[in-house]
Order: structure tokens, then sequence, then C-alpha cells
């Protein structure tokens, strides 16, 4: 039987140089859910994601996904196991088309992959993607954009998703289509798991919230707790909880 949680943090040291940004982190992530991660600057939330990621060596502490030992792992090693990762800002190639870049996210499919039907899936999802194929991907906008990078990750069929301030640069109306998406994944049995500047609009609109204080878990929670809490409100969004 699958564990509850696809996902553990076990005492997770890491950090930069002689700087330490993570002091023994320690969290879980509920299989099948979106989990919002929050917390002040520094708190330590991109840089977790990078030591999950294998773009940060974790000093001590185990990282476990899917009841697997992936500490350290090269992220060609992450995707391949089910973990994709879309991390903040535009990450696309700015002067090759829509299709060429969706292509590339199959360059580091394993041995096998199926391009072509997953390709079609994928634009059945982000029709205006199947609109503006064509054009170069400098020409979308922001939304659209974030909407090429997260269905570049999807064409892996990952089971955990990580996504770094999707919101970012987004309309109001994009963003609701952003959160609309995010549940659909989840209906689909995609684990989520994200950083998000608005986070009581993200919290909202997940099931779980993680909390971080100097690279320590401060809470974890079902999200509506997270919400309810005044202490968090006001130690780490200035009151805007309440």
């Amino acid at each position: 039987m699958a564990s509850e949680h696809i996902l553990r943090f076990d005492n997770v040291v890491a950090g930069y140089g002689r700087e330490t940004i993570l002091h023994g982190l320690s969290f879980g992530v509920r299989r099948g859910t979106i989990t919002t991660v929050i917390g002040a600057n520094g708190a330590g939330k991109s840089t977790a994601f990078k030591a999950l990621f294998g773009m940060l060596r974790v000093r001590e502490g185990r990282i476990w996904f899917d009841e697997r030992d992936i500490t350290n792992h090269e992220p060609r090693d992450l995707i391949a196991a089910g973990i994709c990762y879309v991390p903040q800002g535009r990450n696309i190639f700015p002067e090759l088309s829509v299709f060429h870049n969706l292509e590339l996210g199959g360059v580091a499919a394993p041995k096998g992959f199926a391009l072509a039907p997953r390709l079609e899936a994928a634009l059945d999802h982000f029709p205006v993607l199947r609109r503006k194929g064509s054009a170069q991907a400098s020409t979308l906008s922001g939304g659209e954009q974030k909407m090429l990078e997260i269905a570049r990750g999807l064409l892996l069929e990952p089971k955990l998703m990580l996504i770094d301030e999707p919101s970012i640069g987004l309309s109001p109306v994009l963003v609701q289509r952003l959160f609309a998406l995010l549940a659909d994944m989840r209906a689909r049995g995609i684990t989520v798991l994200m950083i998000e500047q608005n986070a009581k609009q993200a919290l909202t609109h997940s099931d779980d919230g993680i909390v971080l204080e100097q690279g320590r878990m401060r809470m974890s929670d079902r999200a509506e707790k997270i919400l309810a809490d005044p202490r968090i409100g006001q130690l780490f969004l200035g009151g805007g909880l309440e």
C-alpha cells in the first residue's frame, strides 16, 4: 500500500557556500493534493525546491519521493522518476515557436517515450497554445508563457509538479485560470507543490499548507486551518490572512 505522503523532507540541511539556509527542514506532502509553501523572504522556500530537484546539494538529511531516497539525485533522474519543476520567472526559448518549445519538453524523456500523443493531449488542455503553435514564444502574453511552461512539463506525465511563484506578472483573470488548471491537474492524479506570493489566494485553492521560518518548518496543516490562524497572518503576511 502506497504511503499517504508522496514526498518527505527528513531533517534536510542545505545552503549556498558557507551560508546555511535550510536548518533541519522536515515536512511531508500528501499524495494527490495541492500544497502551498509560504513564508517570509529568505525562509528557504526556493532553496527547498532546488535541493529537492538536485540543483543544490543536500549536506545532511534525506529527501524521499514515492518511498524512494532521491537525495542529491540529478535532475534528469528526477524527471524520469516523475518530478517536474517549473521555476520562477520565464523559462522558455523565446525565438523558437510554441510547438518547438513543447517538443523540447521530450528531450529528457526516457527511452521509448511517445511524444506525439502526449503533445496532442497537452494541446487539448491548452487550446490557446494550439492556436498559436507556429508563433514565436516571445509573442505570447505572460500568462500564455506560463501555460507553455506548465504544458511542457505535463508532457512527461509527472507524479509531482513543483511550481515556484506561478502567478507573478499575471492578471487577476489569468490567476484564476491558473488555479483552475492546477485543480484540473490534481483531478488527474498529479500532486502539486507550489510557492506563491499571493499566499491567501493560493491557500484558498489548496488542500494543505506548509509555513517555513528561517529554514525550518513552523507549521504544516490543512490549508483552511492555516488561513484561520491569526498568528500566521501577522508573522508572515502582515495580517493578510485575517
